[in-house]
């Protein structure tokens, strides 16, 4: 019964974050063709609950929207790869294949920041040229990272000065 409460909660976490939920049957239909999905996993076996939830946990600590959309776009993708093996003869599966395609599609800028992050866990810190042009770019990181934190601590000070708290 946790597994498709965690379900649900996943999908209409993706879906109401990013207005992919025109109406309140849309949802009630995915949830039933979920409840369709979990029988043909049988995710009412007693190893779902081993280990805790895969998702959400991570999802908590993921907070501004942007962080959301690159997390979200990494999940959405776990999921189709999960429905590559699955048989989409079932109307069930197709009505969620085709929601998490859309989902996917509306999260593109999601994706595209992960690779990014991707590309960096890549480089050879180790490799002179990539030392050589990491220090040519050091000063404009850190003017990137002082812009970031700046604003923050500004529009704070700002607020403190409107306030008459």
């Amino acid at each position: 019964m946790a597994f498709q409460t965690y379900s649900l909660f996943v999908l209409s976490v993706i879906m109401i974050s990013f207005g992919h939920v025109e109406n309140r049957l849309n949802l009630l239909q995915l949830q039933n063709d979920i409840d369709k999905l979990k029988a043909d996993f049988n995710s009412s076996h007693s190893d779902v609950a081993d280990g805790g939830p895969i998702f959400t946990e991570r999802l908590s600590s993921w907070t501004e929207r942007n962080e959301k959309r690159i997390i979200l776009s990494q999940i959405i993708s776990l999921y189709l790869k999960m429905f590559e093996n699955t048989d989409r003869s079932k109307t069930h599966v197709r009505n969620i294949a085709e929601e998490l395609h859309t989902l996917k599609e509306s999260l593109s800028d999601g994706s595209k920041k992960v690779e990014d992050l991707k590309d960096l866990t890549k480089l050879q810190m180790s490799d002179l040229k990539i030392q050589r042009k990491a220090v040519n770019e050091l000063f404009s990181v850190l003017q990137k990272l002082g812009d970031t934190s700046g604003s923050h601590k500004r529009k704070r000070s700002q607020f403190q000065r409107l306030c008459k708290c």
